[in-house]
């Protein structure tokens, strides 16, 4: 058969590739052991010698794997490995690829809780220099003769800033560097990171991909443009695998087995579910997302509309050009920044709650919350007023979400 759809080869992936009894889906496996009948086998899994095996679940399961399989599939990768959450899948990436006296070039524009994790990478004796991604000088300019590595995420929460992503990665194959890019946001629905360079993609699993927000989980993809044996920092133990395999090695073994983000099989399994409406969801929300920024961006009460599918947006041509629509992410503010918690509380169907990429609308206010913590310098630094409110768009009808926002919004007029 010809080259499937996207969302017709996810909904038969498992069946097309054989399941237990002809059931539709992988099973959830939730032993924790794996027996063997011959030692030399077991010994094998333990060495690597033998592929597909498995023997202790914080390395993964055979519910794991089927998970693996669809990611780097959704991905266009060569291999995948699931978290427990989005921030495990990217602390074992810092933590196994990087070495005290390397340095890290990062966006500035990154989730609140992924810039709280470059403060300890800096303890660890990792350094990072945050710049503007937008402008692809400024990476050029930040890279050093210890620099291993540049971190993006496609489309920055909350600002919905979009790095030159095309331009970065040039500079990375350029210069030989990993090239991580957090695709959270947008998703494979909407981009694949790897027609841009990237080495490494990040997926929080908990938000678009599987999209109920029901399951926690996290994905690193490898994308298979990386020459990992040119990599100075994969362990003499794993380079015995071969070059192509040598760095999702290092961070399952460092990873998940010594550092025991491991994602259980019910959740995976969960997300594994969430697969097959990916694109439906995503489409919807998306639409959702550009219709309120549109109702937004024209009314008396709005300053401020933070959308990539706006003309107003500053990348907005980077938008169209690399991906399929503009995301479930929009960001605004209130000229009457006094009269936000009024606004937010008299809201009926957008739920008052931290989280993304939901099917029901989700909104928070952005700076005595998610980035309370970053602290006044770093808001300004990444554009975060203190009337920011941000919004993930879900899939309820458009009508109804506009008229919610026309009572609402009448109070801050």
């Amino acid at each position: 058969m010809d080259k499937q759809g996207f969302t017709t080869s996810i909904v038969h992936g498992d069946r097309v590739a054989g399941t237990e009894h002809g059931g539709v889906r992988q099973p959830i496996h939730t032993s924790v052991q794996y027996g063997f009948e011959r030692v030399e086998d077991l010994i094998g899994v333990f060495q690597g010698t033998k592929k597909g095996g498995f023997n202790y679940a914080r390395q993964g399961t055979p519910t794991t794997a089927a998970l693996e399989r669809k990611i780097t599939q959704l991905e266009e990768g060569a291999g995948s490995i699931c978290f427990s959450t989005g921030m495990g899948a990217i602390t074992a990436t810092f933590l196994t690829l990087l070495r005290a006296g390397d340095h890290l070039v990062s966006s500035k524009y990154v989730f609140g809780n992924t810039n709280s994790l470059f403060g300890t990478l800096k303890t660890l004796g990792v350094d990072v220099t945050v710049v503007d991604a937008c402008d692809v000088e400024q990476v050029k300019s930040a890279i050093r003769p210890n620099t291993r590595m540049v971190f993006v995420e496609t489309i920055a929460n909350p600002g919905t800033q979009i790095p030159d992503l095309q331009g970065i990665g040039e500079v990375c194959r350029e210069r030989g560097l990993a090239y991580v890019v957090d695709n959270t946001i947008t998703s494979p629905a909407l981009f694949k990171p790897k027609a841009v360079g990237a080495s490494l993609v990040i997926n929080s699993l908990t938000k678009t991909i599987a999209g109920h927000g029901a399951a926690l989980g996290g994905a690193v993809t490898d994308t298979g443009l990386f020459d990992w044996s040119a990599y100075p920092n994969i362990a003499d133990d794993y380079r015995k695998s071969p070059a192509k395999d040598q760095g999702l090695l290092q961070i399952r073994k460092k990873g998940l087995r010594d550092m025991g983000a491991s994602l259980s099989s019910e959740q995976a399994h969960s997300i594994a579910m969430g697969t097959e409406t990916l694109a439906l969801r995503v489409k919807q929300s998306s639409a959702n997302a550009l219709a309120l920024a549109q109702f937004l961006e024209g009314h008396d009460a709005i300053g401020r509309v933070f959308y990539p599918g706006l003309k107003s947006h500053p990348q907005y041509e980077i938008a169209q050009a690399l991906f399929k629509g503009a995301s479930w992410l929009l960001s605004f503010e209130l000229l009457n920044a006094e009269r936000m918690i009024e606004v937010v509380n008299a809201l009926k169907l957008p739920i008052k709650a931290t989280g993304l990429a939901d099917t029901r609308t989700l909104i928070i206010p952005v700076a005595p919350t998610i980035f309370f913590e970053a602290g006044p310098e770093t808001r300004r630094a990444m554009g975060i007023s203190d009337g920011m409110l941000r919004l993930s768009a879900g899939i309820e009808d458009i009508d109804d979400l506009i008229a919610d926002f026309e009572q609402a919004l009448k109070l801050a007029v």
